[in-house]
């Protein structure tokens, strides 16, 4: 489980698996006083949703959760810190889906740790990740 902490930022697949079983991630939500979404996991969320067999009640479901999560939008330095991972990842071989670059540009540059079900985040040097 998480080290209790002042805020975390959400990845798409921990949100996901809220969605499908909000019991599931209570108590490691509960952990936080402060939950974040970075811009490109919205983006995930509503691709998602409009996919879905059923995008009325996925993008209710999402309007729900944005009144209980701060969304993190990139700025001009953000794609810096995105460039950094990507060249950092590349020299290692390892390659990770770019909107996930993107979400680990945002945690690092917010000093956040990544809560997540995808373990490929922990190649990127630097970040703290906590799998769920």
């Amino acid at each position: 489980m998480a080290t209790p902490g002042k805020g975390v930022l959400l990845d798409t697949s921990v949100v996901v698996r809220h969605f499908r079983d909000g019991n599931a991630l209570v108590s490691h939500l509960a952990a936080f006083e402060e939950l974040y979404l970075p811009q490109a996991a919205l983006a995930e969320l509503y691709a998602g949703a409009f996919r879905s067999a059923r995008p009325e009640k996925n993008l209710q479901q999402i309007q729900r959760f944005l009144e209980a999560v701060d969304v993190l939008l990139p700025d001009e330095s953000t794609p810096e810190v995105y460039g950094r991972i990507s060249a950092q990842l590349a020299q290692a071989g390892t390659s990770i889906p770019q909107n996930d670059i993107w979400i680990a540009a945002i945690a690092l540059q917010s000093d956040l740790p990544l809560a997540t079900a995808d373990r490929h985040f922990q190649h990127v040097t630097g970040l703290t990740v906590f799998l769920w």
